[in-house]
């Protein structure tokens, strides 16, 4: 069974804008009410490649109950913990030429409501896959990551940690199946530039050598590098494409990756599945179907 976290999901307000000018009225063109929230976004694609997953976290208010009946409407199935104090979120996401993102606060988790995540959290069984992504509110502690797999350590549970900074690096104690940094975030935790490919397979060594038993970064536009427990290294440039919406792509390269080696055991058909999926929800106005998906990986084939 695949899970997926999202501690803070929400509802995105997506609007495209033809000329958006700060300290002015501006009327947008068009509208999309999404899911949010990076476990979800992971929790979609799956469903569209046809993978079976549960998504956990929390929700509140009428915007968390609007929440989960979207989400049903997607066969998506949501066990959040439902919080009593504050809302949940909406993120408002302006299209311009460039993208201006307002993410909301979202609701505080009190040590009761937090509890009963850590009961879900503690059924997990042997194989089970776990996806941690995004980050941690401040109404959650910040060491939440760690005590999830401090919590499932002895269950061989493979987790996955889609985050960055201090985040993703005390992760690496407990030995995650999966870490996908993106190049920036990469740099950024090591305190270096990376310049190309080379500094990616480089330094994502250092990550591997800290306890990630696969590393896969992400480099936008220039494609991914991953390096897996067997000790090869798969690198590839990204589809072509027009871009649509960076929303999801990264989730979505998550996604693939798990459906690409839960169906064939092999990292590089599921290195390439992620990548296509990444870049099929990148050049969509929502997340990839599988026939995206698939239609990008026979062209890189």
């Amino acid at each position: 069974m695949i899970y997926t976290v999202s501690f803070n999901p929400s509802l995105d307000y997506l609007m495209d804008v033809k000329s958006f000018k700060v300290g002015e009225l501006n009327r947008s063109e068009s509208e999309h009410i999404l899911p949010g929230g990076k476990g979800v976004n992971v929790s979609i694609v799956l469903n569209n490649l046809g993978h079976k997953s549960k998504t956990l976290g929390f929700v509140a208010g009428f915007t968390g109950e609007r929440l989960m009946e979207m989400l049903a409407q997607k066969h998506i199935d949501a066990d959040f913990v439902k919080v009593k104090q504050g809302e949940t979120r909406i993120n408002v996401k302006v299209r311009e030429e460039e993208e201006t993102e307002i993410n909301a606060s979202g609701p505080d988790v009190s040590k009761d409501e937090l509890a009963v995540f850590y009961d879900q959290i503690k059924a997990l069984n042997a194989g089970d896959y776990l996806v941690l992504s995004g980050s941690i509110p401040k109404s959650v502690p910040k060491t939440a990551y760690m005590d999830i797999m401090a919590s499932i350590c002895e269950k061989d549970v493979n987790v996955v940690v889609d985050a960055s900074g201090e985040l993703l690096l005390k992760s690496l104690a407990y030995r995650p199946f999966l870490i996908k940094p993106n190049h920036h975030e990469l740099g950024e935790m090591l305190g270096i530039k990376i310049n190309d490919k080379k500094d990616v397979e480089r330094y994502a060594a250092m990550l591997k050598d800290k306890g990630a038993r696969n590393v896969l970064v992400s480099m936008a536009g220039d494609g991914a590098v991953l390096l897996d427990e067997t000790g090869n290294v798969h690198s590839m440039s990204a589809p072509k494409g027009k871009v649509k919406n960076s929303v999801g792509a990264g989730d979505s390269m998550v996604a693939g990756f798990l459906a690409g080696y839960i169906e064939s055991g092999s990292y590089e058909n599921a290195f390439k599945m992620g990548i296509c999926t990444g870049s099929a929800s990148a050049f969509s106005q929502e997340l990839a179907t599988r026939e995206e998906a698939e239609a990008l990986l026979r062209l890189c084939e």
